[in-house]
């Protein structure tokens, strides 16, 4: 089906993984699901993601946050498991292939069938456009949905960070507590003229939610007096770092920021 050249690595799929339910799009977060075109995503889509690990994990935790629902990560090594499970994703049904190399394309069409959704960074840097095609005839067979941590030939959807500010740090001190992000939707078909809002991600409780009245009138208040109309971060940004990995993700055992 793809480079013969290549042997596929090995793939062990637990033998209670599920299928995919093909009923209804696969749900995300109400704060996200208010700026798609389906307020959720269509099975059997691939989904860009511009460089923002928490946007990722954010958009991802409503369908493998259902009950029985699986999902896998693909070339995210440094992807972190505390954060996915602070934003929903059960550990226990995340599988994870650290380093697929030149077989990752095996690799997805491998779990697509048994996962709900997928999270990939191609090792291989930019993808053709016909292998994307390939692809996505496999994720339309099995109803996945594929989230891809930067651009995506022929993507339904491409979703960024256009602003965000984050807060707890004070002059020297403090903790992170919360972060809101200005997230643009932009695609095909009904997405094609773009949409954009203001959400938590997340808020101080861990829940990526849509801003208050109040919250929001503030937001606005501090947009009017940036400097060009942009709002100010109040920490620095969150982003995947030096070779696409989340930078603003709990590693496997440490730390890491960008």
């Amino acid at each position: 089906m793809f480079d013969t050249d290549l042997v596929a690595t090995p793939v062990l799929l637990p033998r209670v993984a599920p299928a995919p339910s093909a009923d209804g799009p696969v749900p995300v977060p109400a704060a996200l699901a208010r700026l798609l075109p389906g307020r959720g995503l269509r099975r059997g889509a691939a989904v860009s993601v511009a460089d923002d690990a928490g946007l990722l994990l954010a958009l991802a935790s409503g369908g493998a946050g259902a009950a029985d629902a699986w999902c896998a990560s693909i070339g995210l090594p440094e992807l972190g498991l505390l954060a996915a499970t602070g934003y929903g994703i059960d550990p226990g049904r995340l599988l994870l292939v650290d380093e697929p190399g030149r077989q990752w394309p095996e690799v997805v069409a491998a779990l697509a069938g048994a996962v709900e959704v997928l999270l990939l960074r191609p090792s291989t840097g930019l993808v053709p456009s016909q292998l994307a095609a390939r692809l996505g005839a496999v994720l339309r067979r099995s109803g996945c949905v594929l989230l891809v941590a930067g651009p995506w030939p022929g993507a339904e959807l491409r979703l960024s960070v256009r602003d965000s500010r984050w807060f707890g740090l004070g002059a020297g001190h403090g903790l992170l507590s919360g972060r809101q992000a200005r997230v643009l939707v932009e695609g095909r078909g009904a997405a094609a003229r773009g949409r954009s809002g203001w959400v938590w991600l997340p808020d101080e409780h861990g829940v990526v939610r849509g801003l208050t009245e109040a919250e929001q009138a503030e937001v606005d208040s501090h947009r009017g007096t940036a400097r060009g109309g942009a709002l100010a971060p109040a920490a620095v940004g969150v982003g995947f770092g030096e070779r696409g990995l989340p930078g603003d993700a709990v590693g496997r055992g440490r730390l890491t920021a960008v």
